[in-house]
């Protein structure tokens, strides 16, 4: 890789059939009980605006999310593990703001493991707040379960 290939700057895009299997495979890599390739494909097929942050041909992090009735659901947002806390998150989800404003959405959803830290922290600075909490709502290890954190963002 030379020196002027770190200087290209990352785009965010949307996904694209093609990039489903790195998409699932960095879902993978990420969570313990991953979407499967399917739930993507369906994704890309329902709709939803799926995007992904591409830098030197590399996808880094994707994002999906739904939009009906005046608000929108960040279903999923994942950075790959190489490539965390170094602003692709942030870029990605201010993405999904803006492309909500856009398209006239009065409120954005989503749910957080209360136990990851760093993307409860990004969400927050992002001016979403907690309005909630769902009981049992992730599968978690040894059979058990973990809540999940309902935030919000007023647009």
């Amino acid at each position: 890789m030379s020196v002027a290939d770190d200087r290209v700057s990352p785009q965010v895009r949307v996904m694209r059939h093609e990039d489903v299997d790195v998409v699932a495979r960095i879902e993978s890599q990420s969570y313990r009980f991953p979407w499967s390739l399917g739930i993507f494909r369906d994704c890309l097929l329902a709709g939803y605006h799926c995007l992904v942050v591409d830098q030197q041909a590399e996808v880094r992090a994707y994002g999906v999310l739904s939009m009906a009735a005046g608000e929108a659901h960040v279903l999923n947002v994942c950075v790959a593990p190489a490539f965390r806390r170094q602003g692709y998150g942030m870029m990605l989800l201010n993405e999904m703001i803006r492309v909500a404003r856009e398209s006239r959405i009065r409120r954005i959803f989503l749910e957080v493991r209360p136990s990851n830290l760093a993307a409860t922290s990004m969400y927050h600075a992002l001016g979403f707040t907690t309005i909630g909490r769902r009981s049992n709502y992730y599968k978690a290890e040894n059979n058990g379960r973990e809540d999940a954190l309902v935030l919000s963002l007023t647009l």
